[in-house]
């Protein structure tokens, strides 16, 4: 007799366990449930890249200070601050030759 109220109990325990293991299952499986999961690992992947972001701007402005300090530069106080340009480096970036336009009428132009 107590055998068979022990397994009875067993089976009875291991039936309501397995059924709140479905019914969680099945709740974590619904549209609502899916949405709010790709939501949270969205905002997860968008801080794992902010601080990549952050990670390489912060060695950038390591390196640029290292080659400003090698090359006698002047490096800004602040790194936050933007890097004031040099004459030499806005020279090279104006064209001193003259371009022509794009939409010219000239029909004699070579092609």
């Amino acid at each position: 007799m107590f055998r068979r109220t022990f397994w009875f109990t067993a089976g009875a325990a291991a039936g309501v366990w397995a059924t709140t293991k479905v019914n969680r299952k099945i709740k974590q499986l619904t549209p609502e449930s899916l949405a709010a999961q790709a939501a949270d690992k969205a905002i997860e992947a968008g801080h794992k890249l902010k601080d990549f972001a952050l990670d390489v701007r912060e060695g950038m402005v390591r390196r640029e200070a290292e080659l400003g300090g090698a090359l006698g530069l002047r490096t800004p106080v602040d790194p936050e601050l933007p890097v004031t340009r040099h004459i030499a480096v806005e020279a090279a970036r104006t064209p001193t030759h003259r371009t022509l336009p794009c939409n010219s009428d000239n029909r004699n132009e070579d092609h």
